[in-house]
């Protein structure tokens, strides 16, 4: 590994925390300097950020899946001797276990702590960087299957986080907040009818009628479009009480229609 060369750094290696990303990308910085690091060794050290504490079986069993043990062992230990190499390692060896240097800052383990301090009940207010937190899905572009494992569950994360981010604002009256954390879920999965729900409950609450109504059936369309389903009956039970005048008309306007239209005993209209 060495210091990307167009990136001049005012420290030297060790002097300063390493930052791993690995949402959105592989990327690990020393200061401001990226570290260019092999794709064979990105993976190990990715896969060592998101198991902590992880045996080397476990390790080599996840990066060498198709290898005998043995085989993957010796291939863990070669990318372990290259990484303790460098003045940049971002990680320690403990007895049988591999785990990121304490000293090293971990995207992912921002999004976890985030998700975890609005699940305790923090006023989300005080949550900085809640709706930025895990914009980027995990490493695109890898398909290891333990990086779609993380991948899907950091997603359900962030996508759990910023409903009750959402649900926290509505109940405290801040609609502005709140209807910004259900679009920033629903920009997030376009198809999950919680975040949709949450938008329409926030129009009801602010009394804008005509706006939960279009969220609702942008929501509806969208679903018989793509999957062709209809919306559950606990969001259809959101507008019930805003749209039974609407119902009532026009189940009134059908029945004059079909009155009207109904021939009399001489066969003239009535």
């Amino acid at each position: 590994m060495a210091v990307e060369p167009s990136v001049p750094t005012a420290t030297g290696p060790g002097e300063a925390d390493l930052a791993l990303h690995l949402l959105g990308g592989f990327r690990l910085l020393h200061a401001t300097a990226h570290i260019v690091v092999p794709r064979g060794l990105q993976r190990v050290i990715a896969l060592i950020g998101l198991r902590p504490g992880a045996t080397r079986s476990q390790l080599a069993g996840l990066l060498w899946p198709d290898v005998s043990e043995e085989r993957a062992l010796s291939s863990l230990r070669t990318a372990l001797w290259r990484l303790r190499q460098d003045p940049c390692c971002p990680m320690v060896v403990a007895g049988d276990t591999v785990r990121l240097d304490p000293a090293v800052r971990l995207d992912v383990d921002d999004l976890v702590q985030t998700a975890a301090r609005v699940r305790n009940g923090d006023d989300p207010r005080t949550t900085a960087g809640a709706l930025a937190a895990g914009r980027h899905d995990l490493l695109p572009g890898w398909y290891d299957d333990w990086v779609l494992l993380d991948r899907e569950r950091l997603r359900q994360l962030r996508l759990h986080m910023l409903e009750q981010v959402a649900a926290q604002h509505l109940t405290a009256g801040r609609h502005g907040e709140a209807l910004e954390a259900a679009l920033e879920a629903m920009a997030a999965e376009p198809l999950r009818e919680t975040p949709h729900r949450l938008v329409v409950r926030i129009h009801l609450a602010e009394g804008n009628a005509f706006e939960a109504v279009h969220a609702f059936y942008v929501y509806r369309d969208l679903l018989r479009r793509e999957l062709r389903l209809e919306p559950s009956p606990a969001m259809s039970a959101l507008l019930d009480d805003t749209l039974a005048p609407i119902r009532a008309a026009t189940r009134q306007a059908t029945a004059g229609r079909e009155t009207t239209a109904r021939p009399s005993p001489a066969g003239r209209p009535t």
